[in-house]
């Protein structure tokens, strides 16, 4: 990419689609063009078609997604299904229809089988059964990736897909119900501690371990990758370092200040007991993350301290 080369973020007020934006401005890029969803819906094909016929993007970066906890997830199967997949093919066929150089779908490590062999390479894609808690929106996601695939077979477009593990950082979501498991323990452990609380209450039995990458580190991997990656395959993107959930809570636990007891409602459910990628594709072309979990979780916190819109949400 050229530093005046246009540039659209979709999703550009979501977690990723902001820190990419702040990315490409610190990496010196000025031909930014966004839209807020009230200005564009992407799930509407013809105002998609029309934005690009007339913005003629050369570089297309698409973080635009609906995404959700476990809750949300279960409770509105169709809904992550339809969005998701309606806003994604929406876009990458616009893109198409009016030949922009150069397009990047992140997904998500929610497209890997409950049980692929771990760390999860790319390669495992659609070698097994998915964790049924987020089924619909893995679907959705691996639609893209494949849309993305199969246009690069056909027309040699030069479209490529990264796959994030877990992500937290700046403009999270922070819903006591519909958030990510990082987040909702930022707002869970700062109300317990403002309440004075002698106890928090975490759902499962801590056992599960995941891995978590911040999101400006997954941001500078994504322009990384636009100047540097072409292939049909996906990108993973990770750390390659794991923690168990119980071992999370109670580093969010020391972040926050919360000196209480942690109880653990085993009725809830755990998700899939292990999601680790292996990032050694990225590795290989010289990219590695930079912010520890527990220097990340310190940011993300003051994020949340310092957005109170934010921690409405």
């Amino acid at each position: 990419m050229d530093t005046q080369d246009k540039i659209y973020i979709a999703g550009h007020r979501g977690m990723v689609g902001s820190a990419i934006v702040r990315e490409l401005q610190k990496q010196g890029y000025s031909n930014i063009i966004t839209r807020t969803h009230s200005e564009l819906d992407l799930t509407q094909q013809d105002a998609v078609r029309q934005f690009f016929s007339q913005e003629k993007p050369d570089y297309v970066f698409l973080a635009a997604a609906k995404v959700g906890g476990i809750v949300a997830n279960q409770n509105a199967l169709a809904d992550f299904m339809y969005e998701n997949m309606m806003l994604e093919m929406n876009v990458i066929h616009a893109a198409f229809e009016n030949q922009c150089k150069k397009l990047l779908f992140l997904g998500s490590s929610c497209i890997y089988p409950r049980m692929a062999p771990q760390p999860m390479k790319e390669d495992c894609l659609l070698t097994g059964a998915l964790e049924k808690t987020n089924e619909a929106y893995a679907l959705a996601k691996i639609s893209g990736l494949k849309y993305c695939e199969f246009l690069n077979r056909q027309y040699g477009t030069d479209y490529i897909s990264v796959m994030p593990t877990n992500l937290y950082g700046p403009n999270d979501n922070y819903h006591p119900e519909h958030s990510h498991v990082l987040p909702a323990l930022i707002r869970r452990f700062h109300e317990a501690k403002q309440s004075g609380a002698e106890s928090v209450t975490c759902w499962g039995d801590g056992s599960p371990l995941r891995e978590f990458l911040y999101v400006d580190d997954l941001a500078n991997l994504c322009v990384f990758l636009m100047n540097n990656y072409s292939g049909n395959e996906t990108v993973n993107a990770g750390t390659g370092k794991e923690i168990s959930i119980k071992q999370l809570t109670q580093l969010v636990a020391n972040v926050i200040g919360f000196r209480g007891q942690i109880l653990w409602d085993t009725t809830r459910p755990n998700g899939t007991p292990r999601k680790l990628l292996d990032v050694s594709k990225a590795a290989a072309m010289g990219w590695h993350y930079t912010t520890e979990l527990e220097d990340g979780i310190r940011l993300a916190y003051d994020d949340f301290l310092t957005n109170p819109m934010r921690a409405e949400r």
